[in-house]
């Protein structure tokens, strides 16, 4: 008899981490062994197990390899393309899961609500993205645009990129969000400068900027309770 209920002595030495998920729940897995199901496979005199230990010992954790570019982890010796798909995919489902609204309706009312909904999708990005989300006139989100990916610059978040899609979707408000790859949410005076260009454009185009939130590691920055917004704060 095998199947589910076989002992340890049962299983392949490569799928042992499968089978104390499947009969000890996933809880009770090292990181290494999540990873390494995750992997499936390993390379000729490397297990699963040996490159999960591997890319952890590289990037440092489970988040600091989340991080990483496809490109990158696709050249990875023993990862390549469809592994690194695969990892791409479940990091990507993890982000989701965590951007903590709940089902339904995702209202962005506060810059705590913002920063739970878009932190997990933005903390561990290892480069600047600059996104809009758009709202109803009761904050509720209608969608979000992805602006530029890069060092952010006014030569890369142009006013027509931003305020185009809020018209075509008769935004009532916009939200500006970017994130510190550094981990440090404090804003730059380019990231001032640009929050001032936009508004002030978005004043001629009658269309509010509710706020512009910087998100670091586990924390973020309001520039609309720092006063940036109006001109407040210089």
């Amino acid at each position: 008899m095998g199947g589910a209920g076989g002992g340890i002595g049962r299983w392949p030495a490569e799928d042992r981490p499968r089978e104390r998920l499947y009969h000890k729940g996933a809880e009770s897995l090292a990181d290494a062994e999540l990873l390494a199901i995750q992997l499936g496979s390993g390379l000729a005199g490397r297990s699963a197990m040996d490159m999960a230990h591997d890319l952890l010992s590289r990037y440092g954790s489970l988040s600091g390899l989340a991080g990483r570019g496809l490109a990158e982890l696709a050249s990875v010796r023993g990862v390549g393309p469809v592994k690194a798909v695969r990892l791409a995919a479940v990091f990507e489902i993890t982000r989701r899961l965590r951007s903590r609204n709940g089902p339904g309706r995702v209202v962005l009312g506060s810059p705590e609500q913002v920063f739970a909904r878009y932190g997990p999708l933005m903390e561990d990005l290892k480069k600047e993205v600059f996104r809009v989300a758009l709202l109803d006139a009761q904050n509720g989100l209608l969608r979000d645009v992805v602006i530029s990916e890069g060092t952010l610059s006014a030569s890369l978040v142009h006013p027509r990129e931003v305020f185009k899609p809020a018209i075509l979707e008769s935004a009532a408000s916009i939200i500006l969000l970017h994130n510190h790859p550094s981990g440090d949410p404090t804003p730059s005076r380019e990231d001032l400068r640009l929050t001032r260009q936009l508004v002030e454009c978005s004043e001629l185009l009658d269309l509010r900027i509710h706020d512009h939130v910087i998100i670091g590691r586990e924390r973020f920055i309001s520039l609309a309770q720092r006063g940036a917004l109006t001109g407040e704060v210089g």
